[in-house]
């Protein structure tokens, strides 16, 4: 079946099966990570399941700290208990996790495979701090903006103080964003911080990267997220509750910042979203909730610009008005995003999936978005060099 084209609109496949560890500063090695979460969504998958008919796997890793640079795909098959399976590292950056689902979508609806797993892993709290900023700063622009000595956070600091200064708005509407990630975070047993925080607290906590203060920046986090993809075809043989792809989208932009002729958005969210939702016959007011990439609070309006789901310069007043809250008009990250769950690099795309799949059948919790019928997952690599946009629907 084709997919991602212009017209082409019908489910490429399915999910039938997710995992999750917890996200924090945790004991485990990315070998047990990678296994706890693998195990946990083979396990979830309902009826007649079979590891040795997995027909490929795919792992997500940036290789934090220089764990593993070559060949950790084989690590994937080799903890699933599966050696001999074809497996496919997929890196890019922070989108790696969507990219590894999108890819591992393609493999079920061509016909590659019938059943597939995509797990996603980092390891990033047991190396110092000097190293952490090495890490972070490879997804950045190496010639100029890390010789330079600018940081992933300076990076999105420019942006937030071109994006305030141009629509006249202040550090308030940052701090909206992280008061409705740390609310829905604290609902969510998964995710790295797990308190409310209060505006005043937000506003009032140190700046990392002006005009970006503590409460504005996701956290370095260990963790693993696992996926399993079917044909859209099989799906029902695997679960009664399967969770459909409709559309897939995907785009790349400048790698440098400075190279770019627009900063108040990412041209990379723009067209994935624009693919996304064409090959999905869809609209953005069809969403009953979004997973959008939340590495700083300014990328969460952003996104919500790039994605069409409000106008441009409205995501900080309309986050404000509370229309991204769990029960607002579009609830967004009701899992805590990037923000308040936690960010391990290649794990983040793959969490999204997850959460996703527990939303649109029901199986949230506390932190359930009533009503929950159709999703989509925004995963950005960089500072937006990268973008992958899938949407979801319920069987």
């Amino acid at each position: 079946m084709t997919i991602g084209g212009a017209g082409v609109v019908g489910y490429r496949a399915a999910v039938v099966g997710a995992g999750h560890t917890r996200f924090g500063v945790l004991p485990q090695g990315p070998r047990q990570l990678l296994r706890e979460a693998t195990d946990a969504a083979l396990a979830s998958v309902d009826r007649g399941f079979d590891r040795s008919r997995l027909g490929r796997g795919y792992l997500a890793s940036l290789g934090f700290g220089g764990w593993q640079i070559g060949n950790s795909s084989a690590l994937l098959a080799e903890e699933i208990g599966v050696p001999q399976l074809a497996t496919v590292r997929v890196e890019n950056a922070c989108a790696s996790g969507g990219f590894a689902v999108q890819e591992a979508i393609r493999e079920v609806a061509s016909g590659g495979s019938d059943l597939v797993v995509v797990a996603g892993v980092e390891k990033m709290t047991d190396v110092s701090n000097a190293r952490r900023r090495y890490w972070l700063g490879v997804s950045g622009d190496t010639e100029w903006e890390r010789q330079a000595g600018l940081t992933f956070a300076g990076v999105y600091g420019l942006l937030a103080s071109r994006y305030l200064a141009h629509y006249g708005l202040g550090r308030e509407v940052l701090a909206e964003v992280a008061v409705k990630a740390h609310a829905n975070g604290a609902r969510n047993p998964n995710a790295h911080f797990q308190k409310p925080v209060s505006k005043e607290q937000a506003l009032a906590s140190p700046i990392v990267a002006d005009p970006l203060g503590l409460y504005d920046c996701c956290p370095v986090s260990d963790g693993a997220a696992a996926v399993v993809l079917a044909s859209a075809e099989s799906a029902r043989r695997w679960t009664d509750t399967p969770v459909y792809v409709e559309g897939v989208g995907a785009a790349s932009d400048r790698l440098a910042v400075q190279e770019r002729p627009d900063l108040l958005g990412f041209a990379a969210s723009r067209r994935a979203a624009e693919l996304a939702f064409r090959s999905a016959g869809r609209q953005p007011a069809d969403l009953s909730f979004a997973e959008v990439h939340d590495c700083f609070t300014i990328a969460e309006l952003l996104a919500l610009e790039d994605l069409g789901l409000c106008g441009r310069g409205e995501a900080g007043p309309w986050t404000a008005s509370g229309a991204t809250g769990r029960t607002g008009r579009l609830p967004v990250n009701p899992d805590g995003g990037l923000k308040a769950k936690g960010h391990p690099i290649g794990a983040t795309g793959v969490s999204q999936v997850y959460e996703i799949f527990q939303q649109l059948r029901g199986t949230a919790d506390a932190r359930q978005v009533p009503g929950a019928e159709r999703a989509l997952a925004h995963n950005v690599g960089g500072a937006g060099a990268t973008a992958a946009v899938t949407i979801f629907a319920r069987g």
